[in-house]
């Protein structure tokens, strides 16, 4: 018995020294900037939905599909006949004319009369699109049901004349600019149907869920919102807007919030890009890379979160000796790092493979992103 009354209360004083502890440590804040709700989240409901059609496009000057395109003699020997004329396609030999996927994309707030662009793009053999018209080809969703008709002048773009330096490096993919009339309006449910409004986060995130919640809680009172889960951001409407629920959305998508994101380092091999977020911090690492010598953490008094020790840096080129002993501050970040390789001259390359191997050693806390 006694024994485990002195469990108890050494769990109780754990508890409660664990819990003091938490509530003394202070979040770690960045410079993140103060954005608008509706520059991070969108309404749930509110969304776009992809078309697609089977179509001709005809007026080309001989660089259209070959007779071994069966789709495009097939659907040329289809519409002939719809106009009268009976012509077996074993007896078509037509270049002027190329079988092509028309997609688009219809967003929910468009209504029957608009227009909206189309993408052409070959499905034979064709060499180029340039010059074509896009005969009227009606544009399906998932469900069958077709919501647009497209028709018009396919523009490839960037094609230009004899002398200039622009060519087009695409030939087979045009756009027919607000060739597609909608004739269907999709089907949406009401924004507020039950009470409630949703938002849905483009990064998904736990903390930008939470700090979203508090705002509308802040502004429209407490309790009417509620994270569901990292993506998410549930809002009943006040009983005011119930019967107008747009004011309402407009007011929500215009307050303003500080959003937060994992840290992330994107690089682009092909093209030598970094781009770092300011959350990204460095450990104690010492990487060798050909000539090129880093060592973080250099220190003996070093304290990694903002204590006296700071960033210690030794950098070396291939003849001299760069800041033997380069002190940046704080708690080292990965600009920091990539701008004391860009004093010493290291190539793009040169501080990809350094990021990588220290992403690889475990000190850069981070997400390594590469493209």
């Amino acid at each position: 018995m006694r024994s485990k009354l002195a469990w108890l209360a050494l769990l109780a004083i754990l508890f409660g020294a664990g819990t003091a502890w938490a509530q003394s440590v202070e979040p770690i804040r960045y410079d993140t900037p103060i954005v608008r709700i509706k520059d991070v989240a969108r309404v749930q409901g509110v969304r776009d939905n992809q078309i697609f059609g089977l179509g001709l496009v005809v007026g080309l000057q001989g660089t259209g599909d070959g007779s071994g395109s069966r789709a495009n003699v097939q659907m040329i020997a289809n519409m002939l006949e719809n106009f009268g004329i009976s012509v077996s396609p074993d007896d078509l030999r037509m270049r002027n004319i190329a079988a092509v996927m028309v997609t688009a994309d219809l967003p929910t707030s468009l209504r029957a009369g608009d227009r909206i662009d189309v993408t052409v793009s070959s499905i034979g053999d064709a060499r180029s699109l340039q010059g074509g018209y896009l005969l009227q080809t009606p544009l399906q969703a998932a469900n069958g049901q077709v919501y647009a008709v497209a028709q018009g002048p396919v523009s490839i773009g960037g094609v230009a004349g004899r002398g200039s330096g622009a060519q087009s490096t695409h030939t087979t993919v045009g756009v027919v600019p607000n060739g597609a009339i909608v004739e269907r309006e999709l089907q949406t449910k009401d924004l507020a149907a039950e009470g409630w409004v949703s938002l849905v986060l483009m990064e998904p995130d736990f903390t930008t869920a939470h700090r979203l919640a508090e705002v509308v809680n802040a502004v429209f009172g407490a309790g009417l919102a509620k994270a569901r889960d990292q993506a998410t951001v549930e809002i009943q409407v006040p009983s005011d807007y119930l019967s107008n629920v747009v004011p309402f959305i407009a007011k929500l998508e215009e307050l303003p919030i500080r959003p937060d994101s994992n840290a992330r380092v994107v690089i682009n091999e092909r093209t030598g890009t970094v781009v770092m977020g300011a959350q990204v911090r460095i450990a104690p690492a010492v990487v060798s890379h050909g000539n090129l010598k880093v060592q973080v953490g250099n220190g003996e008094n070093q304290d990694m979160f903002g204590g006296t020790g700071g960033f210690f840096g030794e950098l070396r080129g291939p003849e001299q000796r760069y800041g033997t002993t380069t002190m940046l501050g704080g708690a080292p970040s990965v600009q920091e790092l990539v701008d004391a390789l860009n004093a010493v001259g290291a190539s793009p390359r040169d501080i990809i493979a350094i990021l990588q191997a220290v992403k690889a050693a475990g000190a850069l806390f981070g997400e390594l992103i590469i493209l």
